[in-house]
């Protein structure tokens, strides 16, 4: 039997989430009253009993019986009924604009603004957060990413590290990413731009990545970037951090970034025992503004 636990902060991502788990064989109860937990554990893990998979969502709709919930986990471990929590996180910033864009109310706002309800919420919930045994931060997720992280944990059984990873190529000119944890600057490579034959490709095309990475000082650059970062990686793990935003910055975010963060991609992605994927924020800017 596996039973898990999917909890998290509202408009995270855990109604996607029930469901995918549906689609893959988890019978998914969401909002069960706490109070009857303890007799749903009970009954699910029934000796030979037709369901084997699990999925119960409990989130800050239990109201003020949330409180409940340790000492229901505590009988449920008492009892021998295993369990695994999923706790779906995202920042501040990224749920206040799911909600206005939904145009939806926070449940523990009431008539104020959003960000004090999930001030509040946060506090409520912190106490499952840290008995979590997953934590996905889904602030930079697609749906698809989303489902590749469970897809690892509960289908594929593969041992999950708390980190994902965004690799983000940009242009300075743009401005950095505001949620960049990790900037480095390419700009002191030679610039495709001022080349005739590439200007108008970019670091996706083989033509600017062999152009970049003919240079010496490209491959050192990404031997050591490779090198820090495998090294802050576990420790990064170990603090409990889930989210690493790292960036790489050219000038307009089209050629060199793009090549190094695609290259740091391949480098990071073999083998990786965490989620990781690759973005390039300014790619198309400069053409889109040529059009205006």
């Amino acid at each position: 039997m596996r039973f898990v636990i999917l909890t998290g902060m509202s408009g995270a991502g855990k109604s996607t989430a029930l469901k995918m788990l549906e689609d893959v064989g988890y019978f998914c109860v969401d909002n069960l009253p706490i109070s009857f937990i303890d007799k749903f554990a009970e009954l699910s893990f029934v000796p030979n009993g037709e369901i084997s998979k699990v999925a119960l969502g409990i989130d800050i709709r239990s109201g003020q019986s949330l409180g409940e919930v340790e000492k229901v986990l505590e009988n449920m471990t008492i009892k021998g009924c295993a369990f695994e929590i999923l706790f779906l996180d995202a920042k501040d910033e990224v749920l206040v604009k799911r909600y206005k864009e939904t145009r939806r109310s926070h449940p523990l706002a009431g008539g104020e603004r959003v960000d004090k309800g999930i001030r509040e919420e946060r506090a409520r919930l912190e106490f499952l957060k840290k008995k979590a045994d997953y934590i996905i931060d889904t602030s930079s997720l697609l749906t698809r990413e989303l489902k590749v992280e469970l897809d690892k944990i509960f289908v594929n059984d593969q041992e999950y590290k708390n980190l994902f990873i965004t690799i983000l190529s940009f242009g300075f000119k743009y401005g950095i990413p505001s949620d960049a944890d990790l900037v480095f600057d390419v700009r002191f490579l030679p610039n495709p731009f001022y080349v005739d034959e590439l200007k108008n490709k970019s670091g996706n095309d083989k033509e600017v990545q062999d152009f970049c990475m003919g240079f010496d000082a490209a491959k050192e650059f990404l031997k050591k970037l490779e090198d820090m970062v495998q090294f802050l990686i576990p420790n990064y793990i170990l603090e409990g951090k889930n989210q690493l935003v790292i960036g790489i910055g050219c000038t307009g975010g089209k050629h060199r970034s793009v090549t190094l963060a695609n290259e740091l991609f391949k480098r990071l992605k073999e083998d990786a025992e965490y989620g990781i994927k690759i973005e390039h924020r300014d790619i198309e800017k400069d053409a889109l503004r040529k059009k205006i």
